[in-house]
């Protein structure tokens, strides 16, 4: 089964995936798609002025695709990833916790300290593929604030469920919700 999506002016046929008994979504995934993602790009800065924000923040990974290629057309040289772990390279991290609806459990995203301390006092535009229960979107908000920054604004590719209704959020298309049998919920 699969869902068909219009946004940036592409079409993509989703596939529908079970993430409970009752609850499954259509996938939508860049890695790969390098029309997709330099279309969504495109269309994700025009929803915000470029003077509005200092930096672009994402968490990995799926977002990952996106957000270079919105800071290469912005001609940012710095963008920030939330990493799901912490790694070697990053001095003294700090953490949040982050519930998603397709991550089982609980997770926490990391900041370098360096990071966090270019992040201080400037304002910070999160950007994300998809929203849908706002998880991860709390976590990057939790992140940030704890690294000293401000939230700029809040920007998807897709808002999913009822995201598509939240007012603190910019997104590109609505994507729906689906029963076992594929019908939208």
């Amino acid at each position: 089964m699969t869902y068909t999506i219009h946004v940036a002016g592409l079409e993509r046929h989703l596939p529908i995936c079970k993430i409970s008994d009752d609850l499954y979504i259509g996938a939508f995934i860049c890695f790969g798609d390098a029309e997709l993602t330099v279309a969504c790009a495109r269309e994700l800065l025009k929803l915000v002025p470029a003077d509005s924000y200092d930096y672009l923040f994402t968490a990995e990974a799926k977002s990952i695709p996106l957000i270079h290629e919105m800071a290469r057309q912005s001609g940012a040289s710095k963008y920030f990833i939330a990493r799901k772990g912490p790694k070697a390279y990053m001095p003294d991290p700090i953490h949040v916790e982050d519930r998603s609806i397709t991550t089982a459990g609980t997770q926490k995203l990391y900041l370098g300290r360096d990071d966090a301390e270019l992040i201080r006092g400037k304002r910070i535009l999160i950007m994300d593929d998809v929203i849908s229960s706002g998880g991860s979107l709390l976590a990057m908000e939790a992140l940030i604030k704890l690294a000293g920054g401000a939230v700029a604004g809040k920007v998807a590719v897709l808002a999913e469920g009822a995201a598509k209704d939240r007012e603190d959020i910019r997104f590109l298309a609505p994507l729906p919700l689906f029963n076992a049998d594929g019908s939208v919920k």
